[in-house]
Order: structure tokens, then C-alpha cells, then sequence
């Protein structure tokens, strides 16, 4: 059964994502901001939250269907319409939620994997591939912070072995891999290139050094560094983007650990170990 990590009514934190943090996953693998923005425009609108705050999600009745498998549980979803054998058009309502949570009261887990969630509308069941341990787990780092779905996008693409076509700009390639074999019918891979092309026509609005800050600093820069921090391991206390002692001396512990010299100040090369 699916531990119910994940916020009551998938409400967080809800932090929205930074313009460093596209720069900095995109340099994961490899590309720039122009094919990171592209694939966010094409799944969500550009956008991890709905209009509630929580992760924009598709429940899929076919994908249910699959994960309940033989069995009660099936049969009663199948009657109340909320799984059959193979994908219908035109079937989503305007808000999958409802449908979703009463799936959940039908089995927890084979609902969350069953549905698309967050920025890069990874699929439930693809939760190792994105890096998670369990759907539940995902969904509720998506609730908290949309960087989260981000990060999950550009693992799912590298284990997938789909960010070679994102570098080479094959779209037919990357939208097969990671839309699916009909991803033509959907214009997924034109699409794609069209917001390629125009996310190449505006400058990007990362400044091409990350700034050095320290004591004092108030930015999305430091909202960045505090949340590589938690995910290295070290905690600054949460992150709020204001760099106060509790970060100043989480930033010296991180510095020590890599042997750079301790100042808690975050200059190049704190960055590039944070990044690394």
C-alpha cells in the first residue's frame, strides 16, 4: 500500500520555479535554457501548479486499469467508469482531482501511478526513473516545489536516454521516447520545435555567471543554493531565499566537506561543487 506522503488535498509549499533553476538542470544534461523551456511549454503551459497550488495532474482510467490488474478492485472502477482497457479521446473531465481521489480510496497506489503529475507531467509509475523510491514520495516533492518537477523531467529524460535527442534537437526521437508511440497524431514533436524556436528568439534571462552571495543576501540565487544544499545533504533551515546564519553556516559545512576554503561565502567555486 502507498504511504500517503504527499500534503492533505496535494496542497504545499507550492515554491515556483526560479529562472537559475532551468539554467542549472538544463546543465545536467547537458542543454540550455531554450530546449528545457520548450518541453515545460508543451506539457504543462509553462506551468507545475494549477490554479490551487497543487501539481497539474492527468488521471489515466487505461493506466489504471493496467496497474489494478485482475481482481474486485478493477471491477469496481471499471463500474464507476474510472478504468477501462485502452485510452479514450476526448475523455478527460476539466479537473482530473476528483476523479483521482476517488481512485485513491480504491487502491492508493495503482491511483497515483496512474496519473501524469508536475512540470514535466512524469507518470506515476515512472517514479524510479525520475528518482523517487515511490509514486507517493514523488507527488509529494511536486506538492512543495516545482524545481522538483523539473529535476524529475531531466532524470526521467537521462534514464531514458533521451537527452542525446534533446541535444541534437531530434524531436521525432525525444517525443517518441517520451511522449509515446502516437506522439505524431499529437503534433508532440512540432510542437516542440516550434517552442524551441521561439524560446531561441528571447534572450536568456539567467545572467550567463551565477552572482556571489553571502550574509545578507535576499534573491533567487540564494533560494537555489539552499535548496542544492538540502539535496547534497546539508540543511540550511529551509529555504526562503535569505541568506542568514543558519545558511552561512550550512554553506561552511558544505565547503569543508569539499575541501574549498571555509568563508561561507558562495562564489564560483562553492557554485560549481553545488552543481556538480
Amino acid at each position: 500500500m502507498e504511504n500517503r506522503m504527499y500534503p492533505a488535498g496535494f496542497k504545499g509549499a507550492a515554491r515556483p520555479l526560479t529562472d537559475i533553476d532551468v539554467a542549472r538542470v538544463g546543465r545536467v544534461i547537458g542543454v540550455g535554457e531554450d530546449e528545457i523551456r520548450a518541453v515545460i511549454e508543451v506539457e504543462t503551459s509553462a506551468g507545475g501548479f494549477d490554479r490551487e497550488g497543487r501539481p497539474k495532474m492527468l488521471f489515466e482510467p487505461h493506466v489504471f486499469y493496467r496497474e489494478l490488474g485482475q481482481g474486485s478492485k478493477r471491477t469496481v472502477a471499471e463500474a464507476q467508469g474510472l478504468a477501462y482497457p485502452k485510452w479514450r479521446a476526448g475523455a478527460y473531465p476539466a479537473d482530473s482531482y476528483p476523479r483521482l481521489a476517488t481512485a485513491i480510496r480504491i487502491d492508493a497506489a495503482a491511483a497515483l501511478k496512474s496519473a501524469s503529475w508536475g512540470l514535466g507531467q512524469i507518470m506515476g509509475f515512472n517514479h524510479k526513473a525520475a528518482g523517487y523510491a515511490s509514486a507517493g514520495d514523488m507527488v509529494a516533492a511536486f506538492c512543495e516545489r516545482e524545481v522538483a518537477g523539473l529535476e524529475a523531467m531531466v532524470s526521467f529524460i537521462s534514464s531514458e536516454a533521451l537527452d542525446d535527442d534533446l541535444r541534437r534537437h531530434d524531436w521525432s526521437g525525444f517525443a517518441r521516447g517520451y511522449n509515446g508511440a502516437g506522439y505524431a497524431a499529437n503534433g508532440y514533436h512540432t510542437r516542440l520545435e516550434a517552442a524551441y524556436k521561439r524560446w531561441q528568439a528571447i534572450p536568456d534571462t539567467l545572467a550567463p555567471v551565477y552572482p556571489k552571495i553571502g550574509l545578507g543576501s535576499r534573491n533567487a540565487a540564494v533560494r537555489a543554493a539552499q535548496e542544492r544544499l538540502l539535496l547534497l545533504g546539508v540543511d540550511p533551515n529551509g529555504v526562503d531565499g535569505i541568506f542568514g546564519q543558519a545558511t552561512y553556516k550550512a554553506v561552511i559545512a558544505f565547503q569543508k566537506s569539499r575541501g574549498l576554503v571555509a568563508d561561507g561565502i558562495i562564489g564560483p567555486k562553492t557554485w560549481a561543487a553545488l552543481n556538480a
